[in-house]
């Protein structure tokens, strides 16, 4: 039977979030998960593989980073529909990926299609149901619904300018015609790029609230880690580099580094965050000499 859907996940360092990802979906012939293990510090991948003789695993030696990783899973994959989906979520009872495939099929112009994302703890509060427009300067944004409890206010399907990387599923040929996900930015922002590069490309993205999965959030890097703040500053800028011009882009840059990443780093002092404070400002060096 041809394979309809490939499910790629990437694990780092997080064996037991895959194995709960894996335990949470239901198998069929027309599907292949494909896990990507990206140099975890022990050889988590034959793990996998023992536990889940299903399993396409690969092991890369090198970090490649969010987007290194899920292209990896992406060229070795057999499906029409690629469903790139983070380790730290699970799929439950609402979890009808089906639903994203229709909506998919439903438009030729439909290159990107994302669930309802739900945070996975206390009253599973919403954490994605589509996005707003990023401004032009400022480059900030609102998740609609954001922390609001699921009384299905939002469960009407609409597109939304960008796709959420903790769960999105893209048409192959999509994929072909935009470009894999742009690896420059190693964590946070790619699928904000890879979005306006769909875009660029003709396609549409959709939110689709008849598939919900649920989300365990930040589980590999941790919330406000030297990492995360690291990589959002050095990110912001280089987005607003490969996706805003002319006026709009100083002013952007002036905008990130002058209020933004001086506010930042004014906070981390003043509050002895030491190891924040000097991701921040490398966040910034780094870029200036991209």
């Amino acid at each position: 039977m041809d394979i309809q859907v490939s499910i790629i996940t990437i694990n780092y360092n997080g064996l037991a979030d895959t194995c709960s990802l894996i335990d949470s979906i239901t198998f069929n012939d027309s599907m292949e998960v494909i896990v990507v293990d990206n140099a975890s510090r022990e050889n988590e991948a034959e793990e996998i593989e023992r536990r889940y003789p299903a399993v396409r695993v690969i092991r890369s030696d090198k970090n490649l980073g969010f987007a290194g990783g899920n292209n990896l899973g992406i060229k070795i994959a057999r499906g029409k529909y690629i469903f790139l989906i983070n380790n730290d979520t699970l799929l439950k009872e609402d979890g009808h990926i089906d639903a994203l495939i229709r909506r998919l099929e439903s438009s030729d112009k439909i290159g990107a299609v994302c669930p309802k994302i739900r945070f996975a703890w206390g009253t599973h509060p919403i954490q994605f149901a589509g996005y707003t427009p990023l401004s032009a300067i400022t480059l900030r944004n609102r998740g609609i619904g954001y922390g609001e409890e699921d009384c299905g206010q939002y469960d009407t399907a609409h597109p939304t300018p960008y796709a959420h990387g903790a769960a999105m599923m893209l048409k192959r040929e999509a994929i072909n015609k935009a470009g894999l996900m742009p690896e420059c930015y190693f964590l946070y922002y790619e699928e904000l790029d890879w979005s306006m590069m769909l875009i660029r490309a003709g396609y549409d993205i959709w939110y689709e609230p008849a598939c919900t999965i649920y989300h365990k959030e930040s589980q590999a890097t941790g919330q406000n880690s030297p990492l995360k703040i690291y990589y959002n500053t050095r990110n912001r800028l280089l987005f607003a580099q490969r996706n805003r011009s002319g006026i709009d882009k100083l002013l952007a840059y002036t905008y990130l580094i002058g209020v933004v990443g001086t506010k930042d780093i004014f906070k981390y002092g003043l509050t002895g965050q030491w190891p924040l404070l000097k991701s921040a400002i490398r966040g910034i060096v780094n870029f200036l000499k991209l």
